[in-house]
């Protein structure tokens, strides 16, 4: 079920109705887990889209961005990242425009419909969020804490472009970062160009696609210092070439965020004198804050930097 593609984990989620106790179940949980606390993030190949489905995510996200920048600027929000977010002198030529509650929002209804059909008993993201928090759990044996762990999250949907480069050069279309959040399960169209820096701080990983099949799982930092850090939140950035075509690059995610109020603190099954509590308990609404107040530094401070014991 799982393989290698340049060094980054690829994990097969096809067979889609995996159930707890099976050894399917077993031999994915262990590839998800190992995956986690190596990488923080892997593949996930699903089954083949239907026809048409890829060139509509395309359409549809194409269709965003080609909108006049007052109604794009209309999508505020009076959280840090969420809403629209302009290019900027660290992140030049990069927009992206976020939806919290994305299910019950009417105006990029087509959008997602088309990435989260109802009627499409094949597939949908949130569904492998779930999934995966669940192996991850399972693996570090504090599962009877799922319902409240999934309950204490909501769903943020964000849309990024990344504009070509004049030159043929390699260029940072998006500055090395972590997410903040749980997870960020993502699609892209056909330019790649996320890079995934390896655990150990050195080679930068490029993370393939396979445009009709496939998702990026990402861990972010609170769910890192949730599992007091058993898991790895990767440094990752945006790396594009420009070409004849200057085609922009795509993706569009699916965040799982710990809801307003909601104080990120690790299970104590998961603290012991083995392994002593590595983070603070903390507002993950303040965190945002203060990573939204240090988002122009060249070098932007990590949890442990915030939160650190």
């Amino acid at each position: 079920m799982g393989s290698r593609d340049d060094n980054l984990p690829v994990i097969d989620f096809s067979t889609f109705d995996l159930k707890p106790g099976t050894p399917e179940w077993e031999s994915t949980r262990s590839l998800v887990s190992k995956a986690a606390e190596e990488y923080g993030c892997f593949q996930a190949v699903v089954r083949k889209f239907p026809d048409g489905l890829q060139p509509a995510i395309n359409r549809s996200l194409g269709e965003v961005f080609e909108l006049p920048l007052e109604a794009k600027r209309r999508n505020v929000s009076e959280k840090p990242f969420h809403g629209y977010f302009a290019s900027s002198n660290v992140n030049p030529r990069f927009e992206s425009l976020g939806v919290d509650h994305p299910e019950t929002f009417s105006r990029i209804e087509k959008l997602t419909s088309t990435l989260w059909p109802e009627g499409n008993t094949n597939f949908r993201i949130s569904k492998l969020d779930r999934l995966v928090r669940s192996m991850i759990l399972e693996s570090i044996g504090v599962d009877k804490y799922l319902e409240q762990h999934i309950s204490s999250t909501y769903y943020t949907f964000r849309m990024m472009r990344y504009e070509s480069p004049e030159t043929i050069d390699r260029t940072i279309r998006m500055k090395p970062h972590t997410d903040k959040n749980i997870v960020c399960i993502f699609h892209q169209n056909d330019i790649d160009g996320l890079e995934v820096q390896a655990r150990d701080g050195g080679l930068w990983l490029p993370a393939n696609f396979a445009p009709d099949s496939s998702f990026y799982v990402v861990i972010g930092e609170s769910f890192r210092a949730w599992t007091n850090g058993r898991l790895h939140s990767p440094l990752h950035r945006v790396v594009m070439t420009g070409g004849d075509d200057h085609k922009a690059r795509c993706s569009a995610g699916l965040f799982s965020v710990p809801r307003d109020g909601h104080i990120v603190k690790a299970p104590e099954e998961l603290v012991d004198e083995n392994r002593p509590l590595l983070f603070r308990p903390f507002d993950y609404a303040e965190y945002l804050k203060l990573r939204c107040a240090d988002v122009d530094k060249a070098v932007v401070p990590s949890l442990k930097d915030y939160f650190g014991v």
